[in-house]
Parts: structure tokens; sequence; C-alpha cells
């Protein structure tokens, strides 16, 4: 679930364990250094598409319209939508569409799941599906590319034309199909019944039947499930407690047992926790912690893990991750979706 680095740059903070038992009065009595920097993130997204003078800004051409989703939703949970200029965000999003419907990661790129996915949800915090309509294929050339990636034998849905199959994309098929209010075009009983497939006796989830529960890969499938409102499907009780368990002494959540933390699965966890109603069985304050100490808070970004070099994936789910914590100054972001509240509200009446 862990693309490389986007942008980098490097900062070292000390870190520190909270312990407080309210966590709204005592968000203001944090360390200067465990205060989360705005200013510093929202300069630091801006930043990322003025180095096109270095080299890593096109060894990740093959991700630019997914970090353009992960910029723009930190952004906005950041309360700073304005940051990325409008006009020229919804140029680029159609410039990376094909004829087929679907979204390639940049201009010339083959279409696929994922980088659709990314289009459709920054249309949507954008409010740009009027955009889609009258200057790209419009929605509906969308709904037919996605649907055509289903195995209408298994339920399960490819990456891309070349077949590829994995819980992300009947995920983001999903997501952006109920975003653009044609998840009729799918079957989505036997997606459901795939997903059931996939489950595993610890409660959780693989990328496939048979595969290792992953919390990545339990996000899509909850969420999925969440989507489908099939939840009755899950055992929340024995995922619930797989879950918490990812968390580890120093606060941060871990992948699987025995990995190390990282702040990418204060959204992956986090999340799931929240859709099954037990986000009060991992310990927030050291959560919290972890996150805040894992950002650079002079350059701005949030890393992996504290020390690390930050990039735009872990400072979108840092971000994100501190939203379902409730950080204070920070917009509501769904758990479903990993977008604005206000926009899931928008687009889909709730």
């Amino acid at each position: 679930m862990q693309p490389n680095p986007i942008q980098a740059s490097t900062h070292r903070t000390t870190h520190k364990t909270l312990k407080f038992s309210n966590m709204t009065q005592s968000f203001t009595s944090l360390p200067q250094e465990l205060q989360l920097a705005t200013s510093a993130h929202v300069k630091y997204i801006q930043s990322l598409d003025s180095r096109k003078d270095e080299y890593d800004y096109w060894l990740t051409e093959h991700l630019r319209l997914n970090g353009l989703y992960w910029g723009l939703t930190a952004l906005h949970l950041l309360g700073h939508p304005e940051a990325l200029p409008r006009a020229e965000t919804i140029d680029f999003v159609l410039s990376c569409q094909h004829e087929n419907g679907g979204f390639g990661a940049a201009p010339g790129h083959d279409a696929h799941m994922l980088s659709t996915v990314s289009a459709v949800q920054i249309l949507a915090m954008v409010d740009a599906f009027d955009d889609l309509e009258t200057r790209g294929r419009g929605k509906a050339q969308v709904g037919k590319y996605i649907a055509s990636l289903q195995n209408r034998q298994t339920g399960t849905f490819a990456g891309d034309e070349w077949g590829e199959e994995d819980t992300r994309f009947l995920y983001g098929a999903f997501n952006a199909l109920s975003l653009l209010g044609l998840l009729h075009l799918v079957d989505v009983d036997k997606a459901v019944d795939h997903i059931a497939a996939c489950a595993n006796f610890d409660g959780g989830y693989g990328v496939s039947p048979g595969a290792e529960s992953h919390s990545g890969q339990i996000f899509t499938c909850v969420a999925a499930l969440t989507i489908a409102g099939r939840k009755e499907l899950i055992d929340v009780d024995r995922l619930g407690r797989w879950l918490s368990e990812r968390q580890i002494a120093g606060g941060g959540l871990n992948g699987r047992p025995e990995k190390k933390e990282d702040v990418c699965y204060s959204w992956w966890v986090l999340s799931s926790l929240e859709m099954i109603g037990k986000t009060h069985w991992i310990d927030k304050a050291k959560l919290t912690s972890f996150i805040l100490s894992s950002q650079d808070t002079d350059k701005g970004g949030i890393s992996d893990r504290p020390g690390d070099m930050v990039d735009v994936w872990h400072t979108c789910f840092g971000i994100a991750g501190l939203s379902l914590l409730d950080y204070p100054g920070l917009e509501p972001v769904d758990e479903v979706y990993c977008m604005p509240k206000s926009t899931i509200k928008r687009v889909l009446g709730r």
C-alpha cells in the first residue's frame, strides 16, 4: 500500500509520549514541536509541482494524479482548499482522461483504476463533475470503464486491461462509482461475495481469498462493505481485536504483526476501527503524539516515522488520521472515502 516518497526533506524530532485523559483540552498544551505545523504543510504541498528540475519529480510521474489527490485532500482537511488553483487542477485531471473514460497517472500514461478513482475524488472535491460532462468524456463513460474491469465470474476487479486483481481495485470501483451515482453498473452482490471469501480466521481480510490479513486490505474490504450496506458480514469484535493489536509501544500503528509502526496506518487502521465503532480500543493520545512527532515543522510534510523523509502520501494520511482523532482546527474526514465529510454530504447528500 505504500509507494516511494514523492518529495523529500528531513527533520528529526524527539518522540514524546503524551499522557492525558481529556484529548480535546490537552491538545492546546502540547509542546511546540508537537503542534500541527499547518502553514508549513500547506507550503510543502504547494511546492510539490514546482520541483520539475529535480530527479525525484520525474521518477514519480506514475503517481502524479494520485499525488494530486493526496495533496488536495490534506489541504481540504487543513482548511485550505484554495491553496491549489482550481482551474489548473481541473485542466490537469481532464488532460489525463482517455477515450475509454479511464484516467492515467499523467498525460500519456495508460488508464488505470487507481488513477481513475483519484480523478473522480479530485473532481468531487473541487465540485467539477459539470466540467467532466462538458469538457471530458462524461460520467457515464467513466462508469463504463470501471465496470469493464469487473471479473463477472468472481466479482472482483482488475486494475487495468492487463488483469491484475486486488481488493484495492474493488474498493476503488465502489468508491468512484458511488460518487458518480453509477454503482448499479456493476454486480455489487458478486463483489460482496468476493470480499466475504477474503475474510480470515482473525477477522481481517487479505488481498485475495487465502491471503494474509493486512491493515490496508482490511480498510478496502470494510469500506467497500460499508458502501454496499453489508457491514453485517464483518466479525466486528474479532476484527476490532486484530486492528487494536496493531498499536505498538511507541503509539504508532503497523500494517501486520511484527512490523514497524508507520504513519499511513494511522488512516488504514483507525478508519476501519471507526467504521466498526471500536476506535476506543486504542490509545488515541499516543497515536496523536506519534503522528505529530513525524512531521517536519520547518519545511512541512509528514514522514512514515520520526526522523525519516517526508512525502505527500504520509502527509495526507497522517493529517487524515489526526482528523479522525478530532485534532482541533482540522476539517472532519469521512472514514469511508478519505475525503472531507462536507464533500461527501454535498455529493451523496448524507
